[in-house]
């Protein structure tokens, strides 16, 4: 029976064996769990592996804009060469699936599996959060319970998946454009909400820190983070242990984020650092690479960013002009 270090035993330690392929059905998953998984496989494989991640619970209560819209984009995303190939599905139709299985294969044939309580959820495997059980279970049994579900699903970036899953809002304020509430600021009146500054305590943004970060030689000038005073790191607003968490944008976009460097100073795209600094130079109007400067930001019309915690893993990052 495995109840520590479970992100060790099953997703990290069969990389050892002749694997490469990782199969999971899991009732409840996030793409902010698969985007972590993702970034700590750096330099663990002896060579590229797939990864079909399948959600079983979406006929129960169906999953959320968020989640669904983050799965898209790691599916659409560039891969790292440890990534072979990714498939991220949703069974569809009841009954619902509220099982847990993890199967490493070789070519198809499963060689180690695991099952118990840890949905694919960064609070089972990351940190002290929950207390879970997993133990292992017949690979070949596994593997068939698998592929007797593959039916009732469908890929998550089918054309048509809205006319098999039920994408709803998972809260009212992403859906502020649609009207659904008026004359009530809902984030702010109903959510957490912290103001993070843009620019240091000189007035300017950071010559090379920050949006600036890259702006070094051997660097892509893209790279950027989002400063974070240690007060509110300290705080328990965000997430840390390098735990990832999504930002939905008041622009509709997704960005999947960590706090990272010493003393948790700085909000950045773990996937690449490039990407948080492409975002806000693309709102900013500027160029790819372009030095950020006080006045970019004063003719745009902001100078910080406010973050919106939604819940544990979503928040609702606002850079409006």
């Amino acid at each position: 029976m495995i109840t520590t270090d479970i992100a060790k035993s099953v997703l990290f330690d069969p990389l050892e064996m002749d694997v490469n392929e990782l199969y999971i059905i899991s009732g409840y998953a996030t793409p902010t769990m698969l985007s972590w998984y993702i970034k700590n496989l750096y330099h663990k494989t002896h060579s590229p592996i797939k990864i079909s991640l399948m959600v079983g619970m979406v006929p129960f209560d169906g999953i959320s804009v968020s989640v669904h819209e983050g799965f898209v984009q790691l599916i659409c995303d560039e891969k790292p060469e440890e990534i072979a190939k990714l498939e991220c599905s949703y069974i569809c139709d009841l009954p619902s699936v509220h099982s847990n299985l993890f199967i490493w294969a070789k070519d198809g044939v499963a060689q180690i599996a695991f099952t118990g309580s840890a949905n694919f959820v960064q609070s089972s495997f990351v940190g002290h959060h929950r207390q879970e059980i997993m133990i292992n279970c017949d690979p070949e049994a596994a593997m068939n319970y698998y592929q007797s579900s593959i039916g009732r699903s469908i890929y998550a970036h089918h054309a048509e998946i809205e006319e098999y899953v039920q994408i709803h809002p998972t809260h009212p304020v992403l859906d502020r454009e649609n009207a659904l509430i008026e004359g009530i600021d809902v984030a702010q009146e109903r959510y957490e909400t912290i103001t993070l500054s843009l620019i240091t305590r000189t007035g300017e943004p950071g010559t090379r820190s920050g949006l600036n970060w890259g702006q070094r030689p051997g660097r892509n000038p893209n790279e950027a983070y989002i400063p974070l005073p240690t007060k509110i790191a300290k705080s328990g607003f965000f997430p840390l242990e390098k735990r990832h968490f999504t930002a939905i944008t008041d622009d509709r976009h997704q960005l999947i984020l960590r706090i990272e460097q010493q003393n948790d100073k700085a909000i950045t795209t773990p996937a690449r650092n490039s990407d948080l600094g492409e975002y806000f130079r693309n709102r900013l109007g500027l160029a790819n690479g372009a030095f950020v400067t006080r006045a970019d930001l004063d003719r745009y019309g902001r100078t910080d960013v406010v973050f919106i915690k939604l819940d544990e893993e979503t928040y609702y990052m606002d850079f409006s002009s």
